[in-house]
């Protein structure tokens, strides 16, 4: 990149116009007292009359050249070192068989909660950077679906597998939460979070939901919680005798287990009971769990005033050697 350590000295250009304006209205310029001039008029012209207005070009240029030397033309190199304090963040999914109830809306369809939830999370990952993310499913069983990863493409991917009874259909919170911590606590970074989203009650599993929220406080880790689901029944398509019906089902969400596994570790419980809420939440979570990025900015400048300054007084001595020669004038 190209800069002028002192750009206000190019307020000299305004130099030239006047330079010009003197030399053009300069008296007696180019005159000659002669007692006749019968005798000039049938000379022949000099190819020198040609240039005989170059002098002043020349001058021009010269001046514009120092004035480009004066205000120090310098290039430069610059270079940006950015560091990160990331945040290590494991999503914990519920796939468990209450999971496909149809009490979300897709652009504007009935939708299963977890083809929605698999959409919001989805937006979550792509507006991260420089975090780890991975990925834990459960149902009666919980494991891991990827592992910490910063490469989101590959994490996306696993994301769009998951389905509805995967892990099995009971729900297993507390060996979810367990397996994150298992993830995260050796891992030294500014922030590790789980967020765990549910939409029922642990019962299955051999670790109990607020133990293993104790143990993620040991370790430092931070669960926000997230139960899903409308208020009272919630509709599923079944197949019956008459074909695929809805049957209404009253959803069994243990809302106070997740608000204690939250508060334990110092993090927030939300309930998202349709579509916006749900992406509200996670819009929420993001804001609260932002990287911290430094930017240093380095700049190395070489000083060119030289190949201004030089070109400049050969110009001027050139003006001389013309206008003492070549294209003297008399007088």
């Amino acid at each position: 990149m190209l800069r002028f350590e002192d750009p206000w000295l190019l307020i000299f250009f305004i130099v030239l116009p006047l330079m010009l304006l003197y030399w053009w209205k300069s008296p007696g310029r180019s005159q000659i007292r002669f007692s006749s001039l019968g005798v000039l008029k049938k000379l022949k012209k000099s190819s020198s009359l040609l240039f005989r207005n170059s002098l002043i070009v020349i001058r021009c240029i010269a001046v514009s050249l120092f004035i480009l030397a004066l205000a120090r033309p310098q290039s430069g190199i610059k270079s940006t070192e950015i560091t990160t304090e990331g945040v290590d963040i494991m999503l914990c999914l519920d796939t468990s068989g209450s999971m496909q109830a149809l009490d979300f809306k897709d652009n504007g369809k009935r939708a299963t909660r977890l083809r929605v939830v698999k959409k919001v999370v989805s937006e979550f990952i792509r507006g991260r950077e420089n975090d780890r993310i991975g990925m834990v499913v459960f149902g009666e069983e919980a494991f891991t679906q990827c592992p910490l990863t910063l490469d989101y493409g590959v994490l996306l991917s696993l994301l769009d597998s998951v389905e509805i009874g995967m892990a099995g259909d009971s729900t297993a919170i507390g060996s979810s939460i367990a397996i994150c911590v298992k993830r995260l606590k050796d891992l030294k970074s500014k922030s590790k979070v789980i967020i765990l989203l549910t939409d029922g009650r642990n019962n299955s599993g051999a670790i109990s939901p607020l133990t293993a929220a104790g143990i993620a406080k040991t370790y430092g880790i931070k669960i926000y919680t997230i139960g899903v689901g409308t208020e009272g029944e919630a509709p599923f398509l079944v197949d019956s005798f008459f074909g695929k019906q809805y049957v209404y089902q009253k959803v069994d969400l243990d809302e106070g287990t997740l608000t204690g596994i939250a508060q334990a570790t110092g993090g927030k419980y939300f309930r998202a009971t349709n579509t916006r809420a749900l992406k509200d939440i996670y819009n929420q979570i993001d804001k609260m769990e932002k990287t911290e990025v430094k930017i240093k900015e380095y700049m190395e400048y070489e000083e060119l005033f030289i190949y201004f300054l030089i070109p400049g007084l050969c110009l001027l001595l050139l003006e001389l050697a013309l206008a003492n020669t070549r294209l003297r004038k008399i007088p």
